[in-house]
């Protein structure tokens, strides 16, 4: 079956559920699912219920899409990102994307929980993405042009978009938040990196490392959504702190920091400018 027609048999579903039209789609790292309930009037659509969506085996991904308003925003955060080190192919990694695109929603909220190359970066800081670096050294857009539901060569020179970058970075400052901007890389884990690995990431330009996000923003710019890309550090990189990396070291970190994240996902969304682009 053509990925087209897996979208459509998904988003027919999808739209019998909607209590109404999102206009903004926040894709929720590992430890940040909790951000979805601070949102009002909310409906929440399993996505093992969801014809050919893939579903997470991770901890900290519940596997919902949870639909509300914040402020007067309507809102789809999404609680079930799946990773290429689950097993499953790009294709499946980024359907969700083309749910959101297919829903008509053209501003996309990125976020993960990353590990800090730039020696200036502490557990609990945010970075806004300007960049990224494929170090997965695969693309989800590999393919035949009959799969692809945009162009087969889209343009990443404006990946993440600097006008949500800039509103980013001041709602941040207006409430006093640690936040930096730089350069996110890509790997596919699960294992973390070496030593090694994170001296070379730190010297072709990386600021921070995870197993996500990058497949995503690829295919969000195929299909032509504003992105902005946030990253909450939550521990430093492997060789830059004296402790072993946990995955439950990252989602309790994250926890400590839920409550500057949604004070910052939720400023950010109540001001933004939702005219057609």
């Amino acid at each position: 079956m053509l990925l087209k027609e897996k979208v459509k048999e998904s988003l027919d579903y999808i739209l019998a559920k909607l209590p109404f039209q999102p206009q903004v789609a926040v894709m929720l790292g590992s430890g940040l699912g909790t951000f979805a309930e601070c949102m009002r009037e909310s409906v929440s659509i399993p996505v093992k219920d969801i014809p050919h969506y893939p579903c997470s085996t991770v901890p900290g991904h519940a596997g919902k899409w949870i639909v509300g308003k914040i402020g007067s925003v309507p809102v789809l955060c999404i609680q079930g990102r799946v990773h290429y080190y689950e097993g499953y192919s790009l294709e499946q990694v980024t359907y969700p994307v083309h749910l959101i695109a297919g829903l008509g929603i053209k501003t996309f909220i990125v976020t993960n929980a990353a590990g800090g190359l730039n020696p200036d970066f502490l557990p609990g800081d945010f970075m806004l993405i300007t960049d990224h670096i494929n170090m997965g050294l695969n693309n989800p857009l590999i393919g035949k042009p009959e799969n692809q539901l945009g162009p087969r060569f889209p343009d990443l020179s404006h990946a993440y978009d600097s006008g949500l970058i800039e509103l980013a970075g001041q709602t941040a400052q207006k409430f006093g938040m640690k936040v930096h901007k730089g350069v996110f890389c890509w790997v596919t884990g699960p294992s973390y990196e070496t030593a090694a690995e994170v001296k070379m990431l730190q010297k072709i330009g990386g600021d921070a490392v995870s197993m996500s996000t990058v497949p995503e923003v690829i295919v969000a710019k195929q299909r032509r959504l504003r992105v902005l890309g946030i990253s909450l550090i939550t521990n430093l990189a492997t060789g830059l702190s004296k402790t072993k990396l946990t995955h439950q070291e990252v989602t309790n970190a994250a926890a400590g920091a839920m409550q500057k994240f949604e004070q910052l996902i939720t400023n950010i969304i109540t001001q933004l400018d939702l005219k057609p682009l």
